[in-house]
């Protein structure tokens, strides 16, 4: 692969995609196929990875290492955390997450995919759709990655038939589209071998769809923040102290969705006040519009007051605020949820005071069934919450935008993650039992 110019790589999309897997299905060792086949490992790495291939008696070195870098997971020979790897070509840039197999990791898997566009979900041909297939399905639903790709896995171990992967390929994107997953595409490899990787594969030539890598390059990014309702979470408010701009006040952050446009009319949230953007600063140069993703500095006309955690938003997309929001989480900390949880709710970057009203359900991802008014949910549970909030916030809902219809609940009395949440997302949960009261000062 030829050598990718500052200007190419400006000039390429950016493509997030997670893997995902039962244990031993290969996800590791194909990603680690993935980079050393588009020449994206750089030699001392493949030396370190050929040592330790080595020191295993292992004749071939072992492509799995490129991301299982952690020492324990080299000693059992699993991936237990996200292992996120960057790479380029000419035509995309990639952010990939390698996520885990056990299911008491499945926190790890939605951290890993809830930024990801496409996910990559592999299967052992010889073992077919298993229970832990139907988990990470039912996960890239929720969390409503656009795009899916069914890797059959191992096929030289199932003599390349293709009607082995016929029959996978039906029995998973059935059940895919059940769960509302908007596209699956399914491509027969040998992540150990190669075949269908990165190289098209010479004893599959039945198959006439893409390879993992040429999907990944084409692949439309369909979830484009830009074309969302455009938001920036405030996090600076710049006041210059020197003579050269006496008046500036500007207000920094990074776009989390849509775009701005200087003369357009905005309300600051969650107090509600309105101005027009009469400037718009990007790396020190004023700039007509800017869009998602970049950092910048936007000037007001009107002399009102903004703090850090408040949302700018056009006028006309404003969200509605509120101090009740209900939502699906996945818990990943240690100690339990629990009704009547005093918790801090980071919502973009505002942090508020909250407390968890109602567990509506817990979601058995095994069958998909509910388990109603559970009480609380333990380390990697998936469920449906009711919170009320100390402030009112300006959220959006998650199926509109994934970033500003996120949030994280966060322990405070040590500052621990202790679960992430979707606005508005639900699996079907019953009807949540009447709120009781509290008396002791976090009832609002």
């Amino acid at each position: 692969m030829s050598t990718i110019t500052t200007e190419e790589l400006s000039e390429t999309t950016l493509l997030r995609f997670a893997t995902a897997g039962s244990v031993d299905d290969g996800k590791s060792t194909l990603v680690g196929r993935l980079l050393h086949d588009s020449k994206s490992v750089l030699t001392d790495q493949l030396e370190a990875v050929e040592r330790a291939s080595a020191s295993r008696g292992q004749e071939a070195p072992d492509l799995a290492l490129l991301t299982d870098g952690l020492r324990a997971e080299r000693e059992q020979g699993i991936t237990i955390d996200v292992a996120y790897r960057y790479f380029a070509t000419p035509l995309r840039r990639f952010i990939l997450a390698d996520t885990p197999g056990h299911v008491q990791y499945t926190r790890n898997m939605v951290t890993g995919a809830s930024t990801a566009e496409l996910t990559v979900i592999l299967v052992d041909a010889r073992n077919g759709v298993v229970e832990q297939t139907r988990r990470h399905a039912a996960l890239a639903a929720l969390l409503r990655v656009p795009h899916v790709v069914l890797a059959v896995n191992k096929m030289d171990l199932v003599a390349y038939e293709e009607k082995v992967f016929a029959a996978i390929a039906e029995e998973f994107t059935a059940y895919a589209t059940e769960l509302g997953v908007p596209e699956v595409t399914a491509i027969p490899i040998s992540a150990l071998v190669g075949d269908n990787v990165v190289e098209p594969s010479a004893n599959m030539d039945w198959y006439g769809g893409p390879t993992v890598l040429e999907h990944l390059e084409t692949v439309p990014v369909s979830h484009d923040l830009s074309h969302c309702h455009a938001r920036l979470p405030v996090q600076y408010v710049i006041r210059p102290q020197n003579s050269d701009h006496p008046d500036y006040r500007g207000y920094a952050g990074q776009i989390a969705a849509g775009s701005f446009h200087v003369g357009e009319q905005v309300t600051v949230l969650p107090s509600g006040r309105t101005s027009k953007v009469a400037g718009i600063d990007l790396l020190g140069e004023p700039v007509d519009v800017a869009w998602t993703t970049q950092s910048v500095t936007l000037l007001l006309e009107d002399d009102i007051d903004i703090s850090r955690g408040d949302l700018i938003v056009p006028t006309k997309d404003a969200p509605a605020t509120t101090q009740d929001i209900e939502a699906t989480v996945c818990h990943v900390a240690d100690a339990p949820l629990t009704v009547g949880h005093r918790v801090l709710l980071k919502h973009g970057t505002r942090t508020v005071k909250a407390i968890v009203k109602d567990i509506p359900s817990r979601l058995t991802l095994d069958d998909l069934s509910l388990h109603p008014h559970p009480g609380q949910l333990v380390a990697n549970d998936i469920g449906r919450v009711k919170i009320r909030t100390a402030e009112p916030l300006p959220v959006d809902s998650y199926s509109d935008s994934r970033r500003t219809g996120s949030f994280i609940l966060i322990d405070p009395n040590d500052g621990q993650t202790l679960t992430a949440g979707m606005v508005g997302e639900s699996f079907a949960a019953p009807e949540p039992v009447k709120d009781e009261a509290d008396d002791d000062g976090w009832d609002f």
